[in-house]
């Protein structure tokens, strides 16, 4: 028998949906069942690289880990990762298959629909309960003829869907009662129960309005859900840098194609845009971007790149901002940008050439300095070789050789370089910067802690069929 479905769909782009899924995800997982998550198309520059070298979002990753499953590709087939406004990179089931605008994307779209179904149909004969997972809102009228996230995936897992508004952005009734109103009548009916999702007060203060919204919309208010602060979960896209914090004396440049930024949720960061932003800081750090060629202009143009190699401090880079520490960046084929050749920012012995193929590998390794074991992942376009007087940040299990230093400037590939306690604690006394506390508590159990006190648990059952 397949697995059962249950759908959180929002009101809006960051309501809450990824979050709420894990939480439902942790709750069920605790109950005795199997559970996994799925969104089935996921538009994000965040992304890891399973254990058999294939490419998936980090969104994914976080809500398998809420089910304590492993993550796989099947969770989410379609991964788009932007590269500038008009085009994308098109990652299906975990491998890169090709550039696209948006015109051209929604052409595929009935193709990939079929894919997406095989995904999908694959964990459900191998669950109890998939969780799924909407993007964006469904009411967005002029995109309803090509979805392939939302309301068709509902219809697809006979999903029954709840429905997320996010209260501390203001407008949340509104945002519930147009919403709903907007959708055919078949997906109206589809919706099950509406939640409210990061209240901060009392919640009898909202018992008027919780009355009206269902009273008007003749759906049921499934809970509402306090605003939790400091969950200690990484951000699914660059819209949660938006609150970063500017006062940490880690400096992370926040280029505008930042990637996995979660790179650096275990330091005392702030994101830095402009080259005053560097004043106090203890040590820079570049991040990965989609776009290297691009950000690394951007840091030319915007007085950062001088900026960064004056000031003096230790610098890091990581993935694409280790390739910016180079000599030069060459793309003959044009695989990542118009140009064939860009100088890099000069403070480190390589020089990296970008081809068509993709890395995508789970890895260990040991640095050179200081023997500290590390695991990550590298997920990066492009080769970097390294030229006379360089010296490799570390050895992988392989024999091979992973980025590179000099002095109080390395580079490396490996995301998740400073989720290693040891390493981190001893680059951080390196740059005299005390290692702050680390969460104990599991973040899933705590979540699903949340919704179990704040939801009608009676009512997500039979909603869910499991009554």
């Amino acid at each position: 028998m397949p697995a059962l479905t249950l759908m959180v769909q929002g009101t809006a782009s960051s309501a809450g949906k990824t979050v709420l899924v894990a939480g439902l995800c942790r709750y069920f997982a605790n109950r005795g069942l199997r559970v996994a998550p799925f969104k089935s198309q996921n538009m994000a520059l965040n992304s890891f690289a399973t254990r058999n070298g294939l490419e998936m979002g980090r969104a994914q990753v976080v809500q398998a880990q809420a089910c304590r499953v492993e993550p796989r590709v099947e969770m989410n087939p379609i991964l788009l990762k932007p590269e500038g406004d008009r085009h994308s990179q098109l990652v299906l089931m975990g491998r890169v298959e090709g550039r696209y605008s948006a015109v051209d994307y929604h052409q595929l779209k009935p193709q990939l629909l079929d894919t997406v179904a095989a995904a999908l149909d694959t964990l459900r004969a191998q669950f109890d309960l998939v969780v799924i997972e909407g993007a964006g809102s469904p009411a967005e009228i002029n995109l309803a003829e090509h979805d392939i996230v939302n309301m068709r995936i509902a219809e697809l897992a006979d999903a029954p869907v709840l429905l997320v508004g996010d209260i501390d952005r203001g407008g949340v009734f509104a945002a519930l009662l147009g919403t709903l109103e907007l959708l055919p009548e078949r997906h109206r009916q589809r919706v099950q129960a509406l939640i409210v999702n990061k209240f901060r007060g009392d919640r009898e203060l909202l018992r008027s309005g919780l009355d009206f919204i269902s009273q008007r919309t003749g759906k049921p208010v499934l809970g509402v859900v306090p605003y939790v602060s400091e969950l200690g979960l990484p951000e699914e896209d660059s819209v949660a840098l938006e609150t970063a914090p500017v006062d940490g004396p880690i400096a992370v440049i926040q280029l505008p194609h930042i990637s996995n930024f979660d790179d650096f949720d275990p330091l005392p960061v702030r994101y830095v845009k402009h080259a005053s932003e560097l004043h106090g800081a203890r040590a820079v750090i570049i991040p990965g971007t989609k776009a290297t060629m691009s950000d690394l202009g951007w840091l030319e143009r915007s007085g950062l790149a001088s900026s960064i190699r004056g000031c003096g401090l230790p610098v890091a880079g990581i993935c694409g901002g280790f390739q910016m520490l180079g000599q030069r960046i060459l793309d003959p084929q044009q695989v990542e940008s118009d140009a064939v050749e860009m100088p890099g920012l000069g403070m480190l012995p390589v020089e990296t050439t970008f081809f068509a193929g993709k890395t995508t590998i789970q890895a260990r390794a040991t640095t050179l300095d200081g023997g500290h074991d590390l695991a990550g992942y590298q997920i990066h376009m492009g080769q970097t070789t390294l030229l006379d007087g360089a010296r490799p940040f570390a050895r992988l299990t392989d024999g091979s050789f992973d980025g590179a230093a000099q002095g109080r400037v390395w580079g490396t590939y490996l995301h998740g370089v400073f989720h290693n306690p040891t390493f981190r604690r001893a680059w951080l006394a390196e740059v005299g910067v005390e290692d702050g506390p680390h969460a104990a508590d599991d973040p899933f159990d705590r979540l699903a802690t949340v919704l179990a006190a704040s939801l009608d648990l009676a009512l997500l059952h039979r909603i869910a069929g499991l009554d």
